[in-house]
């Protein structure tokens, strides 16, 4: 006879899903306002509402709310109970932390790439390269960036080690701004010649090029950070380390 504990499991046996569950309607508020906060449609110092967002998106205010603490997670956005919710003001001390974060992590996910990669994951990437090259060309900044990310994305989870690129996102929003806001046609053509001379290194197994190269291409975000608070100083908190 079962036991009593092996048929209460059997009850409780979990159906198995005929096709992935679509995106929830959090999800795409979540996206929608992130992306519009990256694009700086929406930008620092903004006031936000649940009302608002909701009746402009035309969904419930519950997903505006879920959305809206995921975004606060990600340094996004100032909740304060009792009083306006804004698009945070950008933080130069969290865009040090990030570049200080990310340099340590992918410097040793790139050593552990030159040793893991295959052929297959470096054609992989170089279709990435490949698909930046035409984002370039047409100057799609959005499109750049998305696959900026991605190619930094994909080495980690091809290297095995995917939870580096989980905490190096959790810490860039304010870093994603930035280099939004500084994306030109100049800086598009150098970041993607740098990703080309990653790969050759990597694809080379010369992990000392490919995280001299990673240096560089990270460390021009203080320059940055300069260029912009001369022009909108107002989108940045006074925290300067």
């Amino acid at each position: 006879m079962k036991s009593e504990e092996n048929a209460e499991l059997d009850v409780w046996c979990l159906p198995t899903l005929d096709e992935p569950a679509r995106p929830s309607v959090a999800d795409q508020v979540f996206e929608t306002l992130q992306q519009h906060i990256l694009s700086l449609a929406l930008p620092p110092g903004r006031k936000l509402s649940e009302v608002e967002v909701a009746g402009q998106m035309g969904v419930s205010r519950q997903p505006v709310r879920d959305a809206f603490y995921r975004l606060s997670k990600l340094g996004f956005l100032s909740i304060r109970p009792q009083r306006a919710t804004t698009i945070s003001l950008i933080s130069e001390a969290a865009i040090l932390r990030a570049k200080f974060i990310r340099t340590a992590l992918e410097a040793e996910t790139f050593a552990t790439a030159c040793e893991t990669l295959t052929p297959a994951d470096l054609r992989a990437l170089q279709a990435l390269i490949d698909a930046q090259a035409d984002a370039v060309r047409r100057d799609a900044r959005q499109d750049f960036h998305r696959l900026d990310d991605q190619f930094h994305r994909e080495i980690c989870e091809r290297s095995r080690v995917g939870f580096a690129w989980d905490l190096i996102h959790e810490s860039k929003a304010h870093m994603d701004r930035v280099r939004m806001l500084t994306l030109s046609a100049a800086s598009q053509e150098m970041a993607l010649e740098e990703h080309r001379e990653i790969l050759d290194a990597i694809s080379r197994r010369d992990s000392a090029t490919a995280i001299v190269i990673l240096r560089k291409h990270l460390s021009r975000i203080r320059n940055l950070i300069e260029q912009i608070k001369a022009e909108n100083h107002s989108w940045f908190m006074d925290d300067a380390p």
